[in-house]
């Protein structure tokens, strides 16, 4: 089965339309710029990073048994950090008016493989009140596990801090004119083959037999200066036309009527 699709004239119908995809690709760079520079607002991220200690009871503890019980305490931890528990008490504290569940969504917890190191990343659309938050949950973690795991092993090793030159995390707005540059150049290829797709011109033979299912023949072309040829024609034929009618005029008066009246 012959197949219809022709990379050739995919790609000829492309170059065709490239001034089109340019076009569109640039408009979007320009709208995503834009909108990243004047119309986003900036959101700026804090951290603070917390050791949790393991303490050794039994000295015949395996090493391996050591890793994996570090591993359990800090994913215990990490759900404890954004629990209600502590996350209401960062707002009394803090007079916050956003509820526990936005406090939520705008803090991280991650810790690394094999590390009893948790970091907490919290992001504002202010900076100082990112470093406030996120010291905040810290110390309200620190202070509450020892109630409710009845351990002293928390211990804040890295308070967030204000940077001298704080610079916003989001949005990158150099990212978002790339990816409107990938949408820009993917929307401008498509209406660029819709175009090519609509257009029903008829511009060889191959789309004469395609829509009409026969098989040309031949083929007429063009004949150089045929308007010059035309024009000449015409002319000669008015000249024509015009010695016809004094040689008719001539006739009639060298043969007068007989039996006319003078």
């Amino acid at each position: 089965m012959e197949s219809t699709f022709n990379v050739k004239e995919f790609l000829i119908a492309l170059r065709k339309r490239l001034p089109l995809i340019i076009i569109v690709t640039l408009l979007f760079v320009a709208l995503s710029g834009i909108v990243s520079y004047t119309m986003m607002k900036p959101i700026y991220q804090a951290s603070t990073q917390i050791l949790v200690n393991q303490k050794i009871t039994n000295s015949l503890q395996s090493n391996d048994l050591n890793i994996d019980a570090n591993i359990q305490l800090v994913e215990t931890y990490n759900i404890i950090i954004k629990s209600p528990a502590i996350l209401s008490e960062v707002i009394e504290e803090l007079e916050l008016k956003e509820s526990v569940s936005d406090l939520d969504k705008s803090i991280t917890v991650s810790s690394e493989e094999n590390a009893q190191i948790l970091t907490l990343e919290v992001e504002d659309a202010s900076m100082e009140r990112a470093v406030l938050i996120a010291n905040t949950t810290a110390s309200v973690f620190q202070a509450k596990i020892k109630t409710l795991m009845n351990v002293d092993n928390v211990n804040i090793l890295a308070p967030a801090i204000v940077p001298v030159d704080p610079e916003p995390v989001k949005p990158d707005p150099l990212f978002n004119m790339a990816i409107g540059a990938i949408i820009g150049f993917m929307l401008g290829t498509g209406l660029a083959i819709l175009v090519e797709q609509m257009n029903t011109t008829i511009r060889k033979e191959e789309d004469i037999e395609e829509i009409t299912g026969l098989q040309v023949l031949g083929i007429v072309s063009n004949v150089p200066g045929s308007k010059e040829y035309k024009r000449t024609t015409n002319i000669n034929e008015k000249k024509e036309l015009i010695a016809d009618v004094d040689a008719e005029k001539i006739k009639g008066v060298s043969n007068p009527k007989i039996g006319g009246s003078y």
